[in-house]
């Protein structure tokens, strides 16, 4: 047997990248949240890091909960190859885009026990970002991310973190002053994820589903669109099978069948949620955060929706 990763043969060197979330004492036991940037970075990694936990309702359940008021971003440049201890180097305020910066991280898929994932190895440049949400109240948030070039990142409020990767976004909302989460045009290519998805592999409410086929460098991958109807019946199937944490990898025995669909779901609000189907692999359904054995109802489901190769 061999050991295949879920990112494909397209990224032939791979490590895994190992989110460790540092957090202070929560707040409720320990020092409140800083009301300014911190003058370091103080994690050893890239993004998985806030100075403060915050005793903030729901903050175990979403990276951003309720409907803060202001966002102070921390920028913290340096290179991933040496992570750890950059200075700080400028910070932005946003008020208006604040709810909206929330609403979007509040979306994302989120674990208290982020895992790894394959990473490629390139080095260069990286900015960690700390962003502060402050709330009517007078109580705060952190959020602790990053940019980097193999968007290997793990972002946390200290509770709770995701791997979905949103650094392009904050770096603009660093840049401009305006909000505006960086998703790709192509709805078979691209990070996708959606808040929920550790618990079930397809959250409910979906409306569509893109099945994308086989990646085929640089052209874009063949896919069919289907309406409300085959999504949910899709879901269903989907959301009937066992599951249990993923590690982000199958195991292929030779000679097996090797097709690979993407599986995009729509939602009237909110991002996509994103299913992995690999035919030949055990496990060979993957969401990220949890994975499942395909059986040949999905299987064969599957592959009547799929777009011809």
């Amino acid at each position: 047997m061999r050991l295949v990763h879920w990112i494909g043969a397209a990224l032939a060197a791979v490590v895994t990248c190992v989110a460790v979330v540092q957090v202070a004492r929560s707040a409720s036991g320990g020092p409140p949240v800083p009301a300014s940037c911190p003058q370091r970075w103080g994690g050893e990694g890239i993004g998985g890091w806030v100075p403060a936990a915050a005793d903030i309702d729901g903050a175990d359940e979403s990276l951003v909960p309720g409907s803060p008021v202001r966002a102070l971003i921390c920028a913290y440049p340096g290179d991933n190859t040496h992570p750890g201890g950059e200075r700080l180097a400028g910070t932005r305020t946003l008020a208006d885009q604040a709810g909206a910066m929330a609403r979007d991280l509040g979306y994302l898929p989120v674990t208290d026990t982020p895992r790894g994932g394959p990473c490629t190895l390139m080095g260069g440049p990286m900015t960690n970002y700390l962003i502060r949400f402050a709330y009517p109240d007078g109580r705060a948030l952190w959020v602790g991310s990053a940019q980097e070039v193999n968007s290997c990142v793990t972002t946390t409020n200290g509770t709770v973190g995701s791997r979905s990767y949103v650094g392009p976004g904050i770096t603009a909302a660093y840049r401009t002053g305006v909000w505006k989460p960086t998703r790709s045009d192509d709805p078979c290519s691209g990070s996708a994820g959606r808040r929920g998805q550790d618990e079930r592999m397809v959250p409910e409410g979906a409306v569509s589903v893109v099945v994308c086929g086989q990646i085929s460098y640089p052209e874009r991958p063949p896919r069919r669109e289907y309406g409300e109807q085959v999504a949910r019946e899709l879901a269903t199937a989907l959301n009937s099978l066992g599951t249990r944490p993923s590690d982000n990898m199958c195991q292929r025995g030779e000679g097996t069948d090797d097709r690979e669909f993407r599986l995009m779901f729509g939602y009237r609000d909110g991002p996509p949620a994103d299913v992995r189907i690999s035919a030949g692999c055990t496990p060979g359904i993957d969401n990220d955060l949890l994975q499942a054995d395909l059986d040949d109802s999905v299987r064969d489901r599957v592959a009547r929706l799929a777009p011809p190769p």
